[in-house]
């Protein structure tokens, strides 16, 4: 399995309580969640499309349902609150969120040599002409006789 993103036995110990006993669906017997699961770190982490998930992991149908199943339930929500409660402070571990990742100046469209913003007396000089001259406005403002 040269390919799988897997979470070892110890992490897995923490993670699979936390997830939802499946019933199965008719005659088919549900599954156990860890492939699941592994199946969607997998998408995560590879940022692929869900069609293109490796059959060891399971149908990529039926993973897809599993997760959008617990995104609607609250399964992940309840699972990150529970992590973050359990995680010991010690400087070992810790958890962010987006609020305080900062994007590299050339994620954010900077383009590469300008070493600082221009003035706006830069642009202005810079910029085309307008297309109606002070003449003409002052004309079109003149009262009609």
């Amino acid at each position: 399995m040269g390919g799988r993103i897997g979470l070892p036995d110890e992490e897995w110990s923490l993670i699979g309580p936390l997830l939802p006993a499946e019933g199965g669906r008719g005659c088919r017997p549900a599954g156990d969640n860890r492939p699941f699961f592994e199946g969607m770190m997998w998408i995560a982490r590879t940022g692929a499309q869900w069609r293109h998930l490796p059959e060891e992991y399971g149908k990529w149908n039926s993973v897809f349902r599993r997760y959008r199943r617990w995104v609607t339930t609250g399964v992940f929500e309840a699972m990150l609150e529970t992590l973050a409660g359990a995680v010991e402070r010690d400087g070992r571990a810790d958890m962010i969120d987006s609020t305080v990742v900062r994007a590299h100046h050339c994620a954010v469209g900077i383009k590469k040599g300008l070493a600082r913003p221009r003035r706006l007396a830069d642009r202005e000089a810079a910029s085309p002409p307008n297309s109606m001259p002070a003449a003409m406005s002052e004309v079109a403002r003149s009262p009609l006789s």
